[in-house]
């Protein structure tokens, strides 16, 4: 059988990685090669492949035959476009300097499709990690408002459940003293209990007599002359003079 050219795994379970090897056809996959002429790891976003071009490309020329997966990565790489062009020039179609500029041409576009697809993917992370950093800032405010809803409920349950308590210590505090007045109706007990302490309470008006009123308001009221006009008046008649 003609020599080949396949992948041989390597790596753990579920983190494989290939080396590109040169192997008898009639060895086992993983068994003994030739010889290894590259890395592929198809983990790597995007995949990395390492490949020695010059000895891929000999083995071609001596009729080595690639799997499907290695023909994919050796087109990939331009090994068969190289080997290809070569084979023009065998053939008269071209000279050898037409061949390499050709893949010069080729390899240039080539660097540039790979550029442009690397930038858009790098796009597109950017744009999937903002996209996740939105729902989880959206997840992140849903988690918030259920927390605070929770909390204003176990507030209200609190405050009603304060209350019930107030309730409850002012019926039973009615109830004491009820038992300890000896008041039948519990309602006229508590209305006894929430009188305020400090009423104000008025004092009672003394009576006064009727005819000390009386009195009083019919006296007239004494004018008082000033010294200077008692010491001046004589109860001493006017003398006439005689005739």
């Amino acid at each position: 059988m003609p020599t080949k050219i396949r992948l041989q795994r390597r790596g753990k379970k579920g983190q494989a990685f290939y080396h590109i090897v040169i192997a008898d056809g009639r060895a086992p996959r993983d068994g003994k090669f030739i010889e290894r002429i590259g890395i592929y790891n198809p983990i790597a976003k995007p995949a990395e492949i390492e490949l020695e071009f010059d000895k891929a490309l000999d083995w071609l020329k001596k009729g080595a035959q690639p799997t499907e997966t290695v023909k994919a990565i050796l087109a990939y790489k331009g090994v068969m476009y190289k080997n290809h062009l070569l084979k023009g020039v065998q053939k008269g179609a071209m000279t050898l300097e037409q061949a390499d500029a050709k893949f010069q041409t080729w390899l240039d576009e080539k660097h540039v499709k790979i550029s442009q697809k690397k930038n858009e993917q790098d796009l597109n992370v950017k744009d999937t990690r903002k996209k996740l950093l939105e729902n989880e800032v959206k997840v992140n405010e849903a988690k918030a408002a259920a927390i605070a809803k929770k909390l204003n409920k176990v507030r209200l349950d609190e405050a009603a459940h304060a209350a019930e308590a107030r309730e409850t210590a002012a019926a039973a505090l009615a109830s004491k003293v009820a038992e300890m007045a000896g008041v039948d109706d519990a309602t006229k007990a508590a209305e006894r209990v929430e009188e305020p302490a400090n009423e104000i309470v008025e004092a009672p008006v003394e009576s006064v007599d009727e005819a000390t009123v009386v009195d009083i308001a019919e006296t007239p009221d004494t004018e008082i002359t000033p010294e200077t006009d008692a010491e001046t008046s004589t109860d001493t008649p006017e003398t006439k003079p005689e005739a």
